[in-house]
């Protein structure tokens, strides 16, 4: 009974080896996919955890409160915010250069030796156990260690400004996703009030009909019209939903929880611009947070420089032990003896200078001057860049500005002229395809103004996202 299940215990080690092993290696063939079920069970993603907020769905939520719900549980920022607070950890290490190090040890020690005395060698052991506090300071360094601080200061403003940039970034995700939720449930609205038209169209064509003052393929083009409405319709329905994901998804929650938002109508719409053009862009170089931060990477390599040149100087440091002593000797034939615990110190001031190391500085300085000059171009070449996303922003701002006039202007008149048509149609006047031509018109024109409303309300959050405007909206 026993070789048996010494076998199958074999087995199953086999097996397990077998699937550990196969799991560190490629595909066995390029022409199909990888069994990877043993590594999915192994390294599959934890379980989304609890969410820090689950919305109300009789409440309806406005910008800011969804900014704030973002700020709050977007994981982007929680990454930008532990990078910061490493940066801040690499500042105080560099900064605890400046203290002495004071540390407590206890030595233990045991030497065998053989000791020449008058004509003959006798053999010696020493033991010996000392606690011991060790003290060590560098005096002067040239300000080799300031200017390695200066290096972590700056690191830590740029993580800082990066910080403030992912949020900048997530604030228009959220209201690029916002209006985008607006838009469509704006073009929802339109679908609906533009079957709502066709089924009064269809019905006055079937009223007619049956009067006989309309025709066959009068009422199927109006009944037409109506199931593209409808087949409209369920395509912007479509969209919204798509666009409830993608807003839930940048708040960082779940899509699958629903909530409610304003509708495009009952935001007010901006009349113009206030800022110049000029003006925009000198506000955008004093406060964009992600070219400040490649300001902030300009001086730490600036630093670099520095602390590498410092390097060719000479270092004075000092340090010094100082304990209690208690020793253990033997010497053949002699029996050992303790000696009494006794206090032990000694101190050096050493002065050292490295004159030779394979020209490992010179490359070293090297490389950090070129690093300052990458860091000068990227600067230059973000300076250029922001100029023009500015530039950019402000002009579809504009284009935005007039388009959304122009819309609401076509608006009005389509619904003027297909209330005068279906008037018109229900007194004789006009024909059906009149009538059809207008709803079709206006159902346009509603397309039309809510993604005139919503392009302008995106562009104006752009110029503002270009600027840096985000950051200071909702005060510190």
């Amino acid at each position: 009974m026993v070789e048996p299940r010494g076998r199958c215990v074999f087995s199953l080690c086999a097996l397990l080896v077998g699937a550990t092993a196969s799991a560190q290696q490629p595909p066995p063939t390029p022409e199909r996919p990888w069994n990877s079920t043993s590594a999915q069970s192994q390294l599959k993603p934890r379980s989304r955890p609890a969410p820090a907020f689950v919305p109300d769905r009789s409440k309806v939520y406005a910008l800011p409160e969804l900014i704030d719900i973002a700020e709050r549980n977007n994981p982007a920022t929680r990454v930008a915010w532990e990078s910061a607070r490493a940066r801040a950890a690499e500042l105080g290490i560099e900064k605890a250069t400046l203290y002495p190090t004071l540390l407590a040890a206890v030595l233990a020690e045991s030497t065998r030796d053989n000791v020449f005395f008058g004509t003959s060698y006798f053999r010696q052991t020493i033991e010996t156990l000392s606690p011991i506090f060790h003290l060590e300071y560098v005096i002067f360094d040239f300000g080799l260690r300031r200017q390695e601080i200066a290096v972590r200061q700056n690191e830590l403003l740029a993580a800082d400004f990066q910080f403030n940039d992912i949020h900048r970034n997530i604030i228009f995700q959220v209201m690029q996703a916002y209006y985008r939720l607006l838009d469509t449930k704006g073009e929802e609205d339109a679908a609906r009030a533009t079957l709502k038209n066709a089924q009064t169209v269809q019905q006055a064509t079937e009223a007619r009909l049956e009067q006989g003052l309309a025709t066959l393929p009068d009422m199927l083009e109006a009944r037409s019209a109506t199931s593209q409405a409808d087949y409209d319709l369920q395509a912007a329905i479509g969209a919204t939903e798509i666009a409830h994901g993608d807003l839930a998804t940048a708040l960082g929650i779940s899509p699958v929880n629903q909530f409610q938002s304003e509708s495009i109508q009952h935001v007010t719409m901006p009349q113009e611009i206030a800022e110049t053009v000029e003006s925009s862009i000198d506000k955008a170089l004093s406060q964009r947070p992600d070219l400040i931060g490649r300001v902030a990477a300009l001086r730490a390599a600036t630093a670099q420089v520095k602390a590498e040149q410092k390097t060719y100087l000479p270092v004075l440091r000092f340090d010094a032990d100082a304990g209690l002593a208690r020793k253990y000797g033997e010497q053949y034939p002699i029996p050992g003896v303790y000696s009494p615990a006794q206090e032990t110190w000694n101190a050096r001031l050493s002065l050292t200078w490295t004159l030779f190391d394979g020209w490992a500085r010179k490359n070293r300085i090297v490389q950090a001057k070129a690093n300052e000059k990458q860091a000068a171009a990227e600067v230059d070449a973000m300076r250029d860049q922001v100029e023009n996303e500015v530039w950019t922003a402000y002009s579809l701002t504009r284009t935005a500005l007039r388009q959304q006039k122009a819309a609401a202007a076509l608006l009005a008149s389509a619904t003027e002229s297909y209330n005068a048509a279906l008037e018109s149609y229900n007194l004789g006047v006009r024909n059906q395809i009149d009538v059809v031509s207008a709803q079709r018109t206006l159902a346009e024109a509603l397309r039309s103004d809510v993604s005139a409303r919503t392009q302008l309300l995106t562009s104006m959050a752009a110029l503002a996202l270009q600027t840096g405007d985000l950051l200071h909206v909702k005060g510190p």
